[in-house]
C-alpha cells in the first residue's frame, strides 16, 4: 500500500503544478462529502436509533459536522507538504490551510462544550449550579487564542510575541470586554454563594423584572416576568444591586399571609351579659368565653374589686374576643400551616384605626391558590366583625359624603 502511494506522489509530481493542485483540492471536496453523506448519515442514523440521550445531544449540537471539515482540510495540507515541497507558495497555502484547521478546531471544541453543558443541564444538580457562565467564558478565552494564533500564522509571526503586545493593550481590552469580564465574575459569585438558580423566582425593581430566571449566562440573566414579557438584566447587576429571591418560600413548608384590618376604635368597649351570652352561642368561642369568664370573676373576687363601676377590675372586650376568635377561626383552618409562625396581633394605633394583623402562613404555596385561600380568609373576617359590635375604618366615600348632606337638608327642613 505504501509503495503504491509513493508511486502515485511520484506521477502526480511529474504533471504540471495547476493540474495536480486541482486534483488535490477535487480529491478533498471527494473525501469531504463522502464523509458529510456517507459517513455522518451512517453515524446519524445508527445514534437515532440507540436508546442514549446523550448521543442524540452530540448531533443536535453539530459537533460530527463541525469534525467532518476537519478531514479534508488535514488532507490539503499533508497533500501541499508532500506534493509541493520547494515551491515558493507552499508555505503561504500552508498557513492559510493550517489557519482554517485551528478555527475549525476551536469551533468543534466549543460545540464540545456546548454538549457537555446540555447533558450537564439534565441534572437536578444544573438547577443549582449552572455552568453556561463559565462554558461561555472558556469558549469567550478559546476564539481570543485561536484568533491570536490564526493572525500569527498568516502573517508568519509568532503568536507568542503577539500576545505581549496584546498585553500591553491590557487597559483597552478592560474597557472593551468591561461587561464580559464583570458578568463573569459576577457569575463565579452567584454560582459559589448559592444566589441565583434557574426556575428561581426573583424580583429586581430597579429593572422591573419580577418572574421566574429562564437563563443565566456571562452578560445577562434572563427572566420571564408574570405577564410573559422577558427581561434581562446585567449578571453584576445582581452582585452590585439587591434583589428579592423567593426560592426560600418555594422551599418551605408554606407561604406567609401578612394582612391587616383596621378597626374603627370608637366601636371598642367592654363586654356586657348580653354581649357574652351572643359570644357564647359561637360554637368556636363557647369554651374560651366560659374559662375566661371564670378567670376574670375568680381574679376580681380575690381582689375584692367594686364592681359597681365597669372600669374596675378585668372585663372582657369585644375587640379582645375578636381576637381570640381570629385565632380560633385560624387554628380549625385546614389550609394554614400549624408548624409555622402563627400570629395574630394589634399594632400601633393609627389615624386609619386600630390594625388587627393576621400573620399566618398558608399550606398551598400555588400562587392561584395562595391568593384564593387569603381571599377567603379576609372575606370571612371582613363579615365577621360586626358580629363583634365593632366597625371596619375606612375613609369617607362619595355616598358618605352625600349622606351627610341629605341629613342636613331634612334637619334644616325640620
Amino acid at each position: 500500500m505504501m509503495d503504491y502511494i509513493k508511486n502515485y506522489i511520484t506521477i502526480c509530481a511529474s504533471q504540471p503544478t495547476p493540474l495536480i493542485l486541482l486534483g488535490l483540492i477535487l480529491a478533498s471536496l471527494l473525501i469531504f462529502l463522502l464523509v458529510r453523506l456517507l459517513a455522518l448519515r451512517v453515524i446519524h442514523a445508527f445514534i437515532r436509533k440507540s436508546s442514549n440521550a446523550w448521543d442524540d445531544i452530540i448531533v443536535d449540537t453539530g459537533l460530527l459536522k463541525t469534525l467532518s471539515w476537519l478531514v479534508p482540510l488535514v488532507v490539503f495540507n499533508a497533500g501541499v507538504l508532500y506534493l509541493f515541497p520547494k515551491q515558493g507558495w507552499t508555505a503561504a497555502v500552508r498557513h492559510f490551510t493550517f489557519a482554517a484547521i485551528i478555527l475549525v478546531g476551536t469551533t468543534a471544541a466549543s460545540r464540545f462544550l456546548d454538549t457537555v453543558e446540555k447533558m450537564y443541564s439534565n441534572f437536578a444538580v444544573s438547577k443549582r449550579r449552572p455552568i453556561r457562565g463559565y462554558v461561555q467564558a472558556v469558549k469567550i478565552i478559546m476564539f481570543v487564542f485561536a484568533a491570536i494564533f490564526v493572525t500569527a500564522h498568516i502573517l508568519g509571526k509568532s503568536p507568542w510575541g503577539m500576545m505581549s503586545v496584546l498585553g500591553g493593550l491590557t487597559a483597552v481590552i478592560m474597557l472593551v470586554f468591561k461587561d464580559t469580564i464583570l458578568g463573569f465574575v459576577a457569575g463565579i459569585q452567584l454560582s459559589a454563594y448559592d444566589m441565583v438558580r434557574i426556575g428561581d423566582w426573583i424580583e429586581v425593581p430597579e429593572y422591573h423584572a419580577d418572574g421566574d430566571v429562564l437563563d443565566v449566562n456571562v452578560n445577562t440573566i434572563k427572566v420571564q416576568n408574570w405577564d410573559k414579557t422577558i427581561t434581562t438584566i446585567p449578571t453584576y447587576a445582581l452582585v452590585s444591586g439587591s434583589f428579592k429571591n423567593w426560592r426560600g418560600m418555594s422551599e418551605s413548608e408554606g407561604r406567609r399571609i401578612k394582612r391587616s384590618v383596621f378597626i374603627d376604635m370608637q366601636t371598642i368597649r367592654f363586654c356586657d351579659d348580653k354581649m357574652l351570652e351572643q359570644f357564647r352561642n359561637m360554637d368556636i368561642l363557647r369554651d374560651y368565653i366560659n374559662k375566661r369568664e371564670e378567670e376574670i370573676e375568680s381574679a376580681n373576687r380575690k381582689a375584692d374589686i367594686n364592681l359597681n363601676a365597669v372600669i374596675n377590675g378585668r372585663h372582657q372586650t369585644n375587640i379582645g374576643v375578636f381576637r381570640a376568635y381570629l385565632v380560633s377561626y385560624l387554628r380549625h383552618h385546614r389550609q394554614i400551616h400549624d408548624g409555622m409562625t402563627f400570629l395574630v396581633r394589634q399594632l400601633q394605633p393609627t389615624p386609619k384605626g386600630l390594625p388587627i394583623e393576621i400573620y399566618v402562613f398558608s399550606t398551598d404555596k400555588t400562587w392561584v391558590n395562595y391568593e384564593n385561600i387569603q381571599s377567603d380568609i379576609f372575606d370571612h373576617i371582613l363579615a365577621s366583625i360586626p358580629e363583634f359590635g365593632l366597625r371596619v375604618f375606612q375613609d369617607p366615600s362619595g355616598t358618605d359624603i352625600c349622606s351627610l348632606g341629605t341629613l342636613t337638608t331634612k334637619i334644616d327642613q325640620t
